[in-house]
Order: C-alpha cells, then sequence, then structure tokens
C-alpha cells in the first residue's frame, strides 16, 4: 500500500463508537426477528463511504444482459460480495464496531463475526425479490444470525425497506428453496397459513438500517422508480459457532466459498470471518 493510500484509508471515518439499544427495542427485535434504526451511519459517513462502494460494485459487476432478459433473481438486484476483500477503504465500513456490537446486542451474544458482505443494488425498474429465508444457504445450525440492511442513498416509500414476516423467524428451517419464482409463491402461501403479520419499515434515509435474522422470511419490491436503490449488507453470527453438515448444494457451495479449508464440525473461524466485536 503506498503512502497516498494509506492517507487517504486514514482520512475516512471511523465507525467504531457505540449505538445504543434500550430494552424495548432488542425485545422487538427478539419477538419479531427484525427492526429498524434510524441513524445508524451518520450523514458524513455515507457520504465518505457510498461513493467508494458504488465504484467497487460497478468494477466488479459482470451482469451484461437487458433487465428484459433475466431471470426473476437476475432482475432483482446487482449483488456483489465480500467488497472487503477488495478495498481496505471498505474494509473499514464493513468491521465497523458500532454495526457489529448491534448485531450482537441484538442476538444477546458476547462477540459476533463475519459471514460475509454483499452489495445489493436494485436497479431502476429491477424486480422483486422473491420470500425467502437468508439462512438455507449458510452451512450453520443456530438462530444466532443477523443481516445488517443498510441504504446508501434516501430509499422512498414507492421502494421502502424489505418487508418481514414478524415472528417467522420461530419457525427455523422452513423449507430449502433457494431465492426464485417458486419461493416466492410457496412461502407466500406459507406465510397466509400461519396467519403471519407482514410489515415494511417503508421509506428509509441514507444511513438507517434493518437488522433480521437468518430465519426470518422477507421479501421486496421492485424497484418502481428511475434510480439506483444502492444497499450494502453485512452477516453477522455468534461467536464460538460450529460448521454444520452442509444439507443441500447451496450450503455446500456457501462452506467452500465462506469458510475456506473447514469441514463441518470446525468452529466457523476461517480467516474470511474475523471476530468484529466481543465484550470479552
Amino acid at each position: 500500500m503506498s503512502n497516498q493510500e494509506a492517507n487517504r484509508i486514514h482520512e475516512l471515518p471511523t465507525i467504531d463508537d457505540s449505538y445504543e439499544l434500550s430494552q424495548e427495542q432488542t425485545a422487538c427485535y427478539q419477538r419479531d426477528g427484525h427492526i429498524v434504526l434510524r441513524e445508524v451511519a451518520s450523514d458524513a459517513e455515507i457520504n465518505a463511504y457510498e461513493p467508494i462502494i458504488t465504484n467497487w460494485v460497478k468494477s466488479l459487476n459482470n451482469q451484461d444482459k437487458p433487465l428484459d432478459q433475466r431471470d426473476t433473481y437476475g432482475k432483482a438486484f446487482i449483488q456483489i460480495s465480500n467488497l472487503w476483500e477488495h478495498s481496505e477503504e471498505i474494509r473499514r465500513f464493513v468491521f465497523a464496531k458500532r454495526f457489529a456490537k448491534i448485531a450482537a446486542d441484538l442476538m444477546g451474544v458476547d462477540g459476533v463475526r463475519m459471514y460475509h458482505d454483499q452489495a445489493l443494488y436494485k436497479e431502476p425498474h429491477g424486480g422483486h425479490t422473491p420470500w425467502h429465508q437468508d439462512q438455507i444457504y449458510w452451512p450453520l445450525d443456530t438462530d444466532k444470525t443477523i443481516t445488517m440492511w443498510m441504504p446508501l442513498v434516501p430509499i422512498s416509500e414507492a421502494v421502502g425497506s424489505m418487508t418481514f414476516a414478524s415472528e417467522s423467524q420461530h419457525m427455523g428451517y422452513i423449507n430449502k428453496m433457494v431465492i426464485s419464482d417458486e419461493s416466492h409463491r410457496t412461502l407466500a402461501g406459507y406465510i397466509e397459513g400461519k396467519g403471519f403479520e407482514t410489515k415494511s419499515h417503508g421509506a428509509m434515509a441514507a444511513g438507517d438500517a434493518t437488522f433480521h435474522a437468518g430465519w426470518t422470511l422477507h421479501s421486496a419490491p421492485g424497484n418502481p422508480t428511475d434510480t439506483m436503490r444502492k444497499v450494502m449488507t453485512v452477516i453477522y453470527y455468534a461467536d464460538g459457532l460450529r460448521i454444520a453438515e452442509p444439507d443441500s448444494k447451496a450450503r455446500e457451495s456457501d462452506l467452500k466459498r465462506w469458510f475456506p479449508g473447514k469441514q463441518p464440525g470446525d468452529l466457523a473461524a476461517s480467516d474470511l470471518n474475523p471476530l468484529l466485536y466481543s465484550r470479552k
């Protein structure tokens, strides 16, 4: 790294101070499986990091088909994972202790590790994201997983946050269906049959964030606007977990990608899974 690069990184804001949660907020998350928190990142922090993240998304995006020629998953968003591996500047954002401590506090655990980050940029007039559970992809047998979903630009009511099926996380592993038209139909019927309340947190400012459990059923509407919905996500899990035996192709693939060199039964702690926060 050159001195110029080091100075540029040093000038970026640190995001290590605490964001204090109330007991009511923690209880709400643990009951519903999701919550919205306002001003998790400041305007100054977003203004510093958003252009860097967006430039890397543009650089790494290899989607070249027009929207109308893609399948449902391809229409849902541009998806770029583990941007921190490419950029020390983004690493500074993704590894923020403030975000990781919120994740630990909401789950009620002593420490959290990184699973991976993802930029999810929903293009102008991009399609909906079907109903799904994130954790069907992750070879972890636990309910101590959580995703932070943070818009880097203001999101209008028309675009909105994701839509969550409140309390659905208590059902655990519902089925193995990956994100698809089939998962949307099947899980929409499941939600209706179980009588789960569905909730969107509506318009969000840049730097607001939702947090949701790995088993919480969720979807997202399409983007009816002419502007890109720019969102950065970070997935965390409780420190000390072990890798589960993969029971699907999706989990086999994730084991190879996100836990390199590890086997079922090993501690879930490869070089790609640093400890981002610990109370100890």
